[in-house]
């Protein structure tokens, strides 16, 4: 039972439909392998590992026919079925999400869960299998012939006496269920026939298991593998080993979510003398509360904990009253498999135990589009953008004596036409690595407090979807800048492209009246130039007033303008600074951000699948 589930990342079974099982310590078989079902086993239910996400299985009938002979319909316990089945069905759906995130053999021990529910479910829910276990000497197999009134099972001195598992059924229609814990036919047997009085024990299948703790390896492997298919266990010890080690640590500890189907029970109770049973019985009750198992006292769940004498046969009549009860409820099985779902989810709670709410804050997004504008040089490029507004409004409305001398002088000084060098490399090693700053930081962010395995997978989607992204912001940069500007760069190459800046309206009529100035200038000197010659009549008031207003409005309109330019050039250059950073910033979604949210949804949702496996189980511990 727990032996097995304790061990069960090196144990587990494999997906698919054969399994083979080694024989250790802690495997589920002893001897050769098997690879395909035992005879009598009507086969597992559908594969729990059905693609990327889990499909929900179909409906399994509560108790099936058994292809024993006799074998009839069961019905497990209605309100313990009610719920288990929907966790079965959220444990196949959360190790169906994550078999891609995770390894095989953190799932493993889940996937042995679902394949043994699958099997033991298919089988008859009218018996119950009951193992009994002990240590060498602790009289269980006298107890086990007490029980079924005739001897079934070798006792005697020489150890180990017991060396292979022995089934007795008390009711027909269980060979279903033996061929499962592959008990030959040779070892099954039928109990005496009850006498008056004696609880009917109707349903009960008891297996006597050789000693755990037996010199003989093979003998503990086969205790480990039935312990792990029986729906209970009746522990037997004596009061000379009850506070043994290996009992409690390999056992009855990691056994404490069980004890529901366990019965721990005192044997050789004749052997103390006085009242030295009850204080043996209050210390082993002791014991069992450290090591988290729950007493069934008082009516509360728990183990049921009983002091006997099998060679005396004193308390034997309780414990099978209590054994009568048990299978009459009918409820063991059902109660074994919940308590396998709980330890599987206590087993995959770090891997699914966020240490607080997870999720990609919106500071933390914002933080990494602000880094990736900032590599791409967005505020630079608006900027620019911006000195070339005002260079249009000056080159538009600027006095033309004033643009025919730049013109001039740029003739002088017009280099040789050469190609626009690259971006230092140093500039764009710099531009690179505050791209993959920014992606490792976002990632950083999106997986903190996520567990271990799904932080990694956030990490790596992140790194995924950085690769191509300073390619794919440099194109951004080269199709966003203006002409004639310059500003940072992810992987070099000259700006270009672009179109002219917008004119607003008001620069025709600028230019119009710079316009206006320049003919009022040319006007008064001519005037002036015919009133030298003699060719118009003199009148020097006139000619130069026309030519100090073209010549002091030319200035006037120019500086008019230049001031009229500075708020709409600001307007533009924070515009093309922020279509450049949304270019940026929907860049990096679509490589990065939606790949991280991706993941963090499918972490939501097995998330949400594992509350429904763990927190159902867990009402009332």
């Amino acid at each position: 039972m727990t032996a097995v589930t304790d061990h069960a990342d090196h144990t587990g079974r494999a997906a698919g439909p054969e399994h083979t099982h080694p024989a250790g310590p802690t495997g589920r078989a002893a001897g050769p392998e098997r690879t395909t079902p035992p005879a009598g086993q009507t086969g597992r239910a559908g594969p729990w590992d059905d693609g990327l996400i889990a499909r929900r299985a179909a409906e399994l009938p509560g108790g099936a026919p058994e292809t024993g002979p006799a074998a009839g319909p069961g019905t497990y316990d209605g309100g313990t079925d009610a719920e288990l089945r929907p966790r079965l069905d959220a444990l196949r759906e959360l190790v169906g999400l994550s078999r891609t995130r995770l390894d095989g053999g953190t799932l493993a021990e889940a996937g042995r869960v679902l394949d043994e529910a699958a099997a033991r479910r298919r089988l008859s829910a009218r018996h119950t299998v009951v193992a009994v276990a002990g240590a060498t000497g602790s009289g269980k197999s006298t107890l086990f012939n007490a029980l079924a009134g005739v001897p079934l099972s070798e006792t005697g001195l020489r150890r180990p006496t017991t060396s292979a598992p022995i089934a007795c059924s008390w009711t027909d229609g269980a060979a279903g269920l033996l061929d499962r814990l592959g008990i030959p036919g040779r070892s099954r047997r039928r109990p005496l026939q009850r006498q008056h009085g004696e609880a009917a024990l109707d349903g009960l299948v008891l297996v006597d298991l050789p000693d755990h703790d037996s010199a003989a390896p093979a003998h503990r492997e086969q205790v480990d593998r039935v312990l792990a298919l029986v729906d209970a266990v009746i522990w037997v010890v004596d009061p000379e080993k009850y506070a043994d080690a290996m009992l409690h640590e390999r056992y009855l500890r990691p056994m404490a979510g069980h004890a529901e189907v366990m019965f721990v029970v005192l044997n050789q109770i004749d052997r103390l003398p006085g009242d030295a049973a009850d204080q043996v019985l209050d210390d082993l009750r002791r014991l069992l509360d450290e090591d988290g198992i729950a007493l069934g006292e008082h009516g509360e769940p728990g183990a049921t904990v009983l002091p006997l004498s099998a060679l005396t046969g004193e308390g034997v009549g309780e414990l099978r009253d209590a054994l009568d009860q048990f299978t009459a409820e009918r409820g063991a099985a059902a109660r074994r498999i919940a308590a396998d779902v709980d330890a599987a989810a206590d087993r995959l709670r770090p891997v699914y135990g966020a240490g607080r709410q997870t999720g990609l804050s919106e500071a933390a997004r914002e933080e990494f589009a602000d880094r990736l504008a900032d590599a791409v040089g967005a505020a630079a490029a608006g900027q620019a953008a911006e000195r070339a507004w005002s260079r249009g409004a000056n080159r538009a409305c600027g006095t033309p004596w004033l643009r025919l001398w730049r013109w001039y002088e740029a003739q002088r000084t017009l280099p040789a036409p050469v190609e626009a060098p690259e971006a230092p490399a140093d500039e764009q090693a710099t531009a690179r690595q505050r791209v993959e700053h920014a992606v490792r930081a976002v990632g950083d962010a999106a997986a903190t407090g996520l567990p271990v395995a799904w932080g990694q997978a956030v990490r790596e989607a992140a790194a995924r979807g950085a690769d191509g992204l300073p390619e794919a912001l440099d194109e951004l940069a080269l199709d966003s800048t203006v002409p004639d500007t310059g500003g940072s760069r992810i992987t070099g190459g000259p700006y270009g492209g672009g179109g002219r800046p917008p004119r607003p309206g008001w620069w025709p009529v600028a230019v119009l009246v710079q316009v206006s100035m320049t003919v009022l200038q040319v006007l008064g000197a001519l005037w002036l130039v015919g009133q030298i010659v003699g060719v118009v009549p003199p009148n020097l008031g006139v000619p130069a007033l026309m030519m100090l207003t073209g010549i002091v409005g030319g200035p006037c309109v120019e500086w008019s303008c230049r001031m009229a330019a500075k708020g709409p050039a600001r307007r533009y250059g924070h515009e093309a600074e922020r279509r450049l950073r949304d270019a940026a910033a929907a860049c990096g979604r679509a490589r990065v951000l939606d790949p991280v949210a991706a993941e963090l949804l499918r972490y939501r949702e097995v998330r949400e699948q594992y509350v429904r496996v763990a927190g159902l189980s867990t009402t009332g511990r």
